[in-house]
């Protein structure tokens, strides 16, 4: 984390030519399990991990703002409270959103001072670790404390989470905003997005031997395009032939005695909802009650339902979660909104190795890109470093 803080601190002085007021960062996440529940007002339970985008960040004399991050060539100048949506494309949507989202509700962007960003991470791109939330949630944060809004975590998730679903387009929950800002080191975040509540849900990792292995698979995603919007109107057609505000309000046999009111695919897409959400509260029991050991067999659960009835896997997803279970994990199932992105693996230490080399030969095998492995721990949300 100081090698990515110093990164951060030179990068922007390179760009700027002056030396930031502070530095912020925010975590990328893993879930657990909840897949495609959160924006069906059901629960998840995301934890934040060790891997953060940093945002240095100076207040300007002026009313623009000016973005630039490590990863993008050039500097993006726009005028505060005077981008939208339809005018700010590409990665800067990302920072831009943020500051109307923060304008939506209530922060006065007339008013407020610009300013100069520059953002480095080490969350990997298109893995389906939320590297964006990432950099929302970073930016929040530090606009929170330079302009002093006083705004509290849960509403600079909706902030956050305003910026990606009306100012990007990508058709989201909140698991990911509330994942990077509200979490705790060594737990899991038990959310519940309906009532926007959470509870922490303590892991144990260490003490129960295990390990969350992430394997990106290199198969890049983007929540814009077709597939995840496909699945959520899906899930929309679904409460709304089922007479409900949701499909949170739905048991699994209140979806098989109503079989015949879906045609199949839609049915399909709401039975993995539905058995999700039942998955995340057994999830939730067994880490109370015996600790992380106990879950492998609901991960590995959450992947066939992920793959058969909701089909977001890939072919390089499901070869990870094989391969992985094969070789000792307790539990692996594909993490983040699907079609590409990464698979974990929940295992015992001493087979990670093992793990890793029989993924890498497997992945070559199949002629498929290497995938890039890592463990992570649950680590603490949004935060000022410096």
């Amino acid at each position: 984390m100081t090698s990515l803080l110093s990164e951060a601190r030179r990068g922007f002085e390179a760009v700027f030519g002056r030396s930031p007021d502070g530095l912020w960062s925010a975590p990328g996440r893993v879930n657990l399990i909840g897949e495609h529940t959160d924006y069906n007002e059901g629960f998840v339970l995301p934890f934040a991990i060790n891997r953060r985008t940093v945002a240095a960040l100076a207040r300007r004399d002026d009313g623009i703002v000016h973005v630039s991050s490590s990863s993008k060539r050039g500097v993006g100048e726009y005028m505060l409270g005077r981008a939208s949506g339809t005018t700010v494309h590409g990665w800067a949507a990302y920072p831009l959103g943020v500051v109307w989202g923060l304008g939506q509700l209530g922060a006065d962007l007339a008013a407020l001072p610009g300013f100069d960003v520059h953002f480095v991470s080490d969350v990997p791109l298109g893995s389906g670790l939320s590297s964006s939330a990432a950099l929302e949630c970073a930016l929040a944060v530090a606009l929170n404390d330079v302009w002093r809004l006083g705004f509290e975590r849960t509403r600079l998730v909706q902030a956050a989470h305003l910026a990606e679903n009306d100012f990007v387009g990508a058709p989201t929950g909140i698991l990911d905003q509330s994942a990077s800002l509200l979490a705790r080191d060594g737990a899991a975040l038990f959310l519940d997005c309906r009532e926007g509540s959470s509870s922490p849900v303590d892991l144990r990792l260490d003490a129960s031997g295990l390990s969350v292995l992430v394997i990106d698979t290199k198969v890049k995603h983007e929540h814009v395009c077709g597939g995840y919007a496909a699945r959520r109107a899906s899930c929309e057609k679904a409460a709304r032939a089922l007479g409900v505000r949701a499909l949170r309000d739905v048991t699994a046999a209140q979806l098989l005695a109503t079989r015949d009111c879906l045609d199949d695919e839609t049915y399909h897409r709401a039975r993995h909802v539905v058995t999700e959400d039942e998955r995340v509260i057994e999830t939730v029991e067994a880490l109370r009650a015996a600790g992380p050991a106990a879950i492998g067999d609901l991960l590995s659960a959450s992947h066939r339902s992920m793959r058969d009835d909701f089909e977001i896997s890939t072919p390089e997803l499901d070869l990870a979660v094989s391969i992985s279970t094969d070789c000792g994990a307790i539990g692996a199932r594909m993490t983040g909104g699907g079609f590409g992105g990464s698979a974990i693996a929940l295992a015992p230490v001493g087979v990670i190795p093992h793990l890793r080399t029989m993924v890498d030969q497997g992945f070559s095998l199949h002629e498929y890109a290497r995938p890039e492995m890592f463990a992570v721990r649950p680590s603490r949300g949004a935060r000022r470093d410096e």
